[in-house]
């Protein structure tokens, strides 16, 4: 999931303000987001303290109003040197979308389920980001259920990829003590906004289950990543995003990169987990790749500096698409490994050999 390029962005000084202070990192810390904070006010309109980054979930969603502009979600994704597992329940104010995926990456067999549930009848998103919630449908179950400093990921489908050939998942997701996530509100303005939650890096353990394959996760090599969003956003949107998690040169990394939604916001959602800990990065990065043909290498740079400095190399292309009366998207999403370098907050370059993640170009209308 993602957010949006439009032209929606205010004209309001205190957007103007927050683009100022984006391009300067001594005043960007300053929109560091220390206390919680609602995402809205009484109105149901932006509230401007919210305006800025966090290295923990201090913002709550408290969405109201707005009706089909309001957008919710909660996309986990699961990574093993053998499979990449995801699942997703998601609330479009018109209609509620659920998927389920699984690429082995060995084979590279995949297959996706999607089912959705017209005006989100019985799919209650929960305002925190660690909250737990379900979707029990006729043919896929999904529950999301919060036990501590843990999330429990359950998904049954009985009839997954063909008739007889079912998919299960029984993870546990761990939130080590202190660890830290990016977390980022975006201004378009103050009936459009974002909030993001991008939590990478995430040990997991458990057993997934697609047909006669099954699948181990032992917290040493997998490792689960969090796209938590709620928003009221405009009907256009195209975005970037890329995510990686996994061991790398002797450090736990995660990466979070995104482009198009943020340009002109003064925020972006771009940052580094390593070990644990938060460099929030300001500069908004440099995409490249090629449109004709996405199974091309792509680059991420830093624009000013060194402190990213990717080569993305595609091992699949996972394509989705929906032509409805209201609801139009495409993506692409490129899995595959991501090689270079990036810089910590003090400076310390982080070597980056065969990360395993994504980088993903969308469209959407919605």
């Amino acid at each position: 999931m993602g957010s949006a390029n439009t032209n929606a962005n205010s004209n309001s000084s205190a957007y103007a303000n927050a683009k100022a202070n984006s391009n300067d990192n001594a005043n960007a810390k300053a929109n560091e987001i220390t206390v919680p904070t609602n995402l809205c006010d009484e109105a149901g309109n932006l509230n401007q303290n919210s305006i800025g980054w966090a290295k923990t979930p201090l913002i709550g969603s408290n969405l109201s109003g707005s009706y089909l502009r309001k957008k919710r979600w909660n996309y986990w994704a699961v990574t093993t040197p053998d499979v990449l597992f995801s699942a997703t329940i998601s609330h479009l104010d018109y209609a509620a979308v659920m998927f389920v995926y699984i690429l082995d990456l060995k084979t590279l067999r995949f297959f996706e389920k999607t089912e959705l549930v017209p005006f989100g009848k019985g799919v209650h998103m929960p305002e925190k980001v660690n909250a737990s919630l379900q979707y029990a449908g006729k043919n896929l179950m999904i529950g999301m259920e919060e036990k501590g400093a843990a999330t429990e990921i359950k998904v049954e489908c009985p009839n997954f990829s063909g008739k007889g050939v079912s998919l299960s998942a029984n993870l546990m997701v761990h939130r080590p003590d202190g660890h830290e996530s990016l977390n980022v509100v975006v201004p378009w303005s103050d009936k459009h906004f974002q909030y993001t939650s991008k939590q990478p890096t995430l040990p997991t353990e458990g057993e997934v289950r697609w047909g006669e394959d099954h699948y181990h996760f032992s917290k040493k090599e997998a490792f689960a990543c969090l796209d938590f969003g709620r928003g009221k956003w405009p009907y256009s949107s195209t975005w970037n995003w890329a995510s990686a998690s996994g061991e790398t040169g002797g450090h736990v990394v995660g990466l979070n990169f995104g482009g198009q939604w943020t340009d002109g916001t003064g925020q972006n959602e771009n940052g580094i987990v390593v070990d644990g800990k938060l460099t929030k990065i300001h500069e908004d990065i440099v995409w490249k790749y090629d449109k004709t043909d996405f199974m091309k290498p792509w680059t991420l740079r830093s624009e000013k500096t060194d402190a990213v400095s990717l080569t993305f190399e595609p091992l699949f292309e996972r394509t989705a698409a929906t032509k409805a009366v209201v609801i139009q998207s495409e993506v692409h999403q490129m899995i595959g490994i991501f090689k270079g370098h990036v810089k910590t907050v003090d400076g310390k370059t982080i070597a980056i050999d065969s990360l395993l993640g994504w980088a993903e170009d969308h469209m959407a209308r919605w």
